[in-house]
């Protein structure tokens, strides 16, 4: 049977290519830091054992559990019972689904790839199209955080003058979410008939999606107090009981680079601080990134920033509907699925390609 030869595969080669003990061997290394009895003395290096000993135990029962469906599968092709092909197939598919995902998975080895993300997206010109277009996709990542159960934090968002947003910034807490969204980042083109043009005619919006790794503070990026420049004004929003009597917003300003970052979302003036710091740490990561490929670029080819000027991705509503990756080709005929949050197929297509890793 071809299915029976597809196990059989799996089982001879998938933990080579995939180092399962590797991976074990890792997980029993930081279970041992974690029985530490001084390990709690530094909190946050605490902290990161933790959730390092939680992604890999997580990883580690994917695999285990992956190894006993491919078991399963053998066993059962070994009856070659008619009745029983159901319940091996189902069990193939899982197989499949698994290691695709795994694989994926693979791809996804970057020093931040396992961690949480910061996504900003900002409208572009083009006045209140644009900022609708914006909290349209706010909406889609919402939706495509809600698929992956991952968690989201809104830490600033500026409303639109009329419609829509002007600006958000959210944390997406997950394992994998940076290296998943990293493939997002750029500037996202849409096309539709506008539903605030009084003679509904087409329009072409813009917003551009930014995505940072969340920086741990683990001396990666030092940020000295004495470049800092803190300002705290009272939270923006639409009105009524959303805005905030007391001076909780906070407003960084790093004096070196002239980084600004604002946080508002929080009705806690320290929180806002925190989480300011975080997206700065963030931002200053990419700075320092930008400079090690400019250093690099002679070696590559010609180093080109995701700025204003192209776009990455058009999503179409009229006069079809159509959504397509510039970078991939690739193309997705359901619109609407998309902005929904049906990002998949557009992420893997991105990761899996040349230009992921350029």
């Amino acid at each position: 049977m071809i299915v029976s030869t597809h196990a059989g595969t799996y089982s001879k080669h998938s933990w080579c290519v995939f180092d399962l003990p590797k991976i074990k061997t890792e997980l029993h290394e930081i279970q041992n830091k974690s029985e530490d009895p001084d390990l709690w003395n530094d909190r946050e290096n605490a902290q990161r054992v933790m959730k390092s000993l939680a992604d890999l135990r997580e990883e580690v029962e994917i695999w285990d559990r992956l190894q006993q469906n491919i078991q399963d599968a053998l066993e059962l092709a070994e009856f070659e019972d008619p009745a029983l092909r159901a319940d091996l197939e189902k069990i193939i598919d899982e197989i499949e689904s698994e290691l695709s995902r795994r694989e994926l998975s693979v791809m996804l080895a970057g020093p931040y790839d396992k961690g949480n993300a910061i996504l900003t997206i900002n409208s572009g010109a083009g006045g209140v199209d644009s900022q609708d277009w914006a909290m349209m996709l706010e909406r889609m990542y919402l939706r495509w955080a809600e698929r992956h159960a991952f968690e989201v934090e809104i830490l600033d968002r500026n409303e639109g003058d009329e419609a829509g947003i002007k600006t958000v910034t959210m944390s997406v807490n997950g394992r994998y979410a940076y290296g998943y969204l990293r493939a997002e980042k750029g500037v996202h083109r849409l096309v539709r008939l506008s539903p605030f043009d009084a003679a509904h005619r087409r329009h072409t919006s813009f917003a551009q999606v930014q995505v940072l790794p969340e920086i741990d503070d683990d001396n990666t990026i030092v940020i000295n107090p004495e470049d800092l420049r803190i300002d705290v004004y009272r939270s923006s929003g639409a009105g009524g009981q959303n805005v905030q009597k007391n001076s909780t917003a906070i407003r960084l300003l790093h004096i070196p680079t002239g980084i600004i970052v604002t946080c508002q979302n929080e009705r806690s003036q320290m929180q806002n601080r925190e989480n300011a710091l975080r997206v700065l740490r963030s931002r200053l990561y990419e700075i320092a990134e930008e400079e090690r490929q400019k250093e690099l670029a002679g070696l590559r080819g010609e180093y080109q920033k995701t700025e204003w000027g192209s776009q990455i991705r058009s999503y179409v509503l009229h006069p079809y509907q159509m959504v397509k990756d510039h970078r991939t080709e690739y193309e997705v005929g359901n619109a609407q699925g998309v902005l929904e949050g049906d990002l998949d197929g557009l992420i893997e297509a991105f990761l899996k390609s040349p230009v992921s890793r350029v």
